[in-house]
This record gives structure tokens, sequence and C-alpha cells, in this order.
């Protein structure tokens, strides 16, 4: 669908720039109606000083007499502007509003607004009324954007004056869609702390783990009485413990690779795939806290709730800012963001052999690391390019020594592919206890 004419005027080719353009002029200047009536006036007093006619004198006067109607009164000397975004955090594909509301002196203005629109945003609409500009945008990928700056061209109500006022970036929050995903595999070990996942030490839960004889002072929960018949004496079922896991969702940000043929990006997906596994956990009433690795190091503490959802995403959009990384390094990961006992998820698309020491890390410090795996795509190479596919087989060739390594090590490597349920590529978690018996390799 064709963008609208009012979005093509406003945005002008600027679409995406580097840097915003200069600061507009300061005081009134003349508008374009003023300065095409003066290039005819200028253009007919020119032909009849040339060619000596008079009645060309009459085609000069037209334009200045009807400039001269048109010229204001009192033009607007002091303008004021005010700024509202609606919402300011969304998801992506939601809609964003930026409202700017437009007080003055003097006469009635027009106003034309000229948009300078940032990455990760589309302009769909530009609605002008007599003070205020509304713009409505469309979130199209996951970051803290800037919405603007916006320059206001403010006209006399004859258009033949006009005064430009640069409106301040506002900023909006885009967070991630989350993937779908409902599984939460269990870590061997979980602390001592009331949830929904089932330990293996008696407690007060749901599941039952066996049958033992009933003790004077114990609550009479559930008889067996299978067990009591046969034996003569009460048998009771014993409950396992309720206990809820501390899991870290920690994100590869060393870089974003992008599938040559699907463009899609992995750092996109990486987060898309943390965040719906975070959800999950959430729901669960587990804690959850998330670490992004890269040109420097951002962490969350473990947290329960919804507060605790939208800190995690909030922290995480601090990974890219306007399509800006930092400077490559990496940094220790932070103690208090790995709790003892923790079940730490990889998100990477193994396309960066540092990951390799955060996850040697991880292992020294006794935390137990699952590495998902985000497909990349590998890189295109032109038919004929020897050069090209020996670079492509030992990409692949890195590719596959990163996950023997990672596999030999005892790190379950899961691969998740984009357009899927996450679930999919947990499943094989399901069949144990990540750390202990049954566990991926």
């Amino acid at each position: 669908m064709p963008p609208d004419a009012a979005v093509v005027r406003a945005l002008e080719g600027r679409t995406a720039p580097a840097q915003p353009p200069p600061p507009p002029p300061d005081g009134p200047r003349p508008g374009e109606r003023t300065l095409r009536l003066l290039t005819v006036a200028v253009v007919a007093l020119s032909a009849a000083l040339l060619t000596g006619r008079a009645w060309l004198l009459a085609l000069a006067a037209a334009p200045l007499v009807l400039l001269a109607l048109a010229l204001p009164r009192a033009f607007p000397r002091h303008v004021e502007t005010s700024v509202t975004v609606e919402p300011g955090r969304c998801f992506e594909g939601d809609t964003v509003t930026l409202r700017i509301s437009v007080a003055h002196d003097g006469d009635a203005v027009r106003l034309d607004p000229g948009v300078t629109l940032g990455p990760g945003l589309r302009l769909d609409e530009v609605v002008v009324g007599r003070s205020t500009v509304t713009l409505r945008h469309t979130a199209l990928d996951w970051g803290r954007w800037s919405l603007g700056p916006v320059d206001l061209d403010v006209y006399d109500d004859g258009g033949t004056v006009r005064r430009t006022v640069r409106v301040a970036a506002a900023e909006v929050a885009v967070f991630p869609r989350a993937t779908q995903a409902r599984f939460t595999p269990i870590p061997a070990r979980l602390p001592q702390r009331l949830g929904e996942h089932a330990a293996p030490q008696a407690g007060e839960g749901v599941e039952v783990i066996g049958v033992g004889p009933w003790v004077p002072g114990e609550r009479q929960r559930r008889i067996h009485w299978p067990s009591t018949t046969r034996r003569g004496t009460v048998q009771l079922h014993r409950f396992a413990a309720e206990r809820a896991a501390d899991t870290v969702m920690l994100i590869d940000a060393f870089g974003d690779v992008v599938d040559p043929v699907t463009g899609v990006s992995s750092l996109d997906e990486t987060v898309r795939a943390a965040t719906g596994l975070a959800r999950a956990y959430l729901r669960t009433h587990d804690r959850v806290g998330v670490v992004s690795t890269g040109g420097s190091t951002r962490w969350l503490a473990p947290g329960t709730g919804d507060a605790a959802f939208y800190r995690i995403v909030e922290s995480v959009l601090d990974v890219r800012r306007d399509r800006r990384f930092d400077a490559p390094g990496v940094e220790r990961l932070p103690p208090p963001a790995l709790p003892e006992g923790a079940l730490v998820y990889v998100f990477t698309p193994l396309s960066d052999a540092r990951v390799l020491k955060v996850l040697r890390e991880l292992q020294q410090r006794g935390r137990r690391p699952v590495v998902v795996e985000i497909p990349s795509g590998d890189p295109q190479v032109e038919p004929g390019d020897l050069a090209g596919e020996l670079g492509l087989r030992l990409w692949r060739a890195e590719r596959d020594a990163m996950r023997f390594a990672l596999r030999d090590s005892g790190v379950p490597v899961l691969r998740h592919v984009v357009g899927e349920p996450l679930d999919l590529a947990l499943a094989p978690l399901l069949s144990g206890r990540v750390g202990g018996t049954g566990r991926v390799g």
C-alpha cells in the first residue's frame, strides 16, 4: 500500500538519516507562495526592461498586488509547542501516536510538519489541524527509538510568511514480541523457596512420591487404604515438596547476524526467544533474571511477577539503541546475577567464539548452562567463487566445532527454528532434570 501524500510530504526524503538535519533558521522568512509571486514579478520586470514593452509591467504589478493583499497584519512572534506520546511503551507491531500541540499569538496560522523518521518505525498517517499535528507510527523492531525531531513550519493564514520551530525528539520503548513457549524444564537442585515444581524431598505438595507409616502427631492428610489394610497400621501418602526454580536468560549480544536469504536478524530472534521463555517461567512463579554480554555486560537480578518481566524487557532494550552497539569487549559476569543453583539459558547464534569464554566461566562457577542456538543462516556465495566456497566450508566447520566442544563438556545445545514454538527445542530437556540424570548431552 503506497504511503499517503501527507506522509510523503512530511518525510521529504528524510527517512533514516545518520544525523538529524541542521537546526532551522530563527525568525520569520518568506514562504513558498511569496517566493513564487516574487519570481513571477522579477521575471516580468526583467522582460519589460529588456524588450522595452510597457505592457509587461502589468504582469509584474499583478503578483506584487496579490502579495500585498496576502501579507498578514500580525504574524505570530511567539510559538510554543508541547508533545505527548501514546503509548510510551508498546510491543512490536503496535501503533504509536505522537501529538504536537501549538500555542501562538497573532492571527490564525497554517501548520506544515517535516518529519525526520528514525529507524525501527514507519510513519503511517499525518493529520494536521489548526493547532495540532498528529503523527501515527507503526513500531517495526524492538528497541528504544526516537520520534523525530519534527521541524514544524508555522505559516500565516495566507501562506506568505513562515517560521520554523523544531520540536525535540520524543522517545518510545518498543518491547519484543515474545516467542511462544510453555515448557519450563526443571534443574536438578531447587532452592528452598515455595513454588510449583516438585522437589525430590518430601513436603506439602500435591505430587505423590511414596507411602509411609503414620507417625503420632502427623496430620492424616490422605490414608493409603491398600497398604493400611495389608500391614494393619495406618499408612499415609508421601508428597513431594514444591519449590520454585531460579533461571537466568543470558543473551549473546556480541553481534547481529542477518540471514542473507530471509533477512531475519539473529539478535532480534535471540531477544524474542529469551523473552518468551522468561514469560513462561514467570507464569509458574519462578524467579527469572537476565544477563546480556556484548560491548558491556548488563544484568538484572532474578525476580518474579509481571513487574519482573517488564524490568527484564527494559534492561534488554539497552542492548541496542538506534542500531548502534558498544565497542567490543567482555566483562566478567557479576555474581549477584547468577544465584546458586540457577539454571542458565544462553541464547546465541554461535557466530562469535567469545561466547565460549562466557560458558566456560559459567561452568567454573558450578552453574548449569543450556545453549539455545538461534540459526543465522549461511553467508551467500556466488556460483564459481572458489574462495567464497572455501570460506563457507570454514564457517560451517567452525560452527560445528563450537557445538562439539559444548556437547563434549556436557552442555546441552538445542536448536530453535525461527517461526516455530520454543517448546519444540526445549522438549529434549523434559526427559529429566537439567544437571541431573537424563540430562541432554
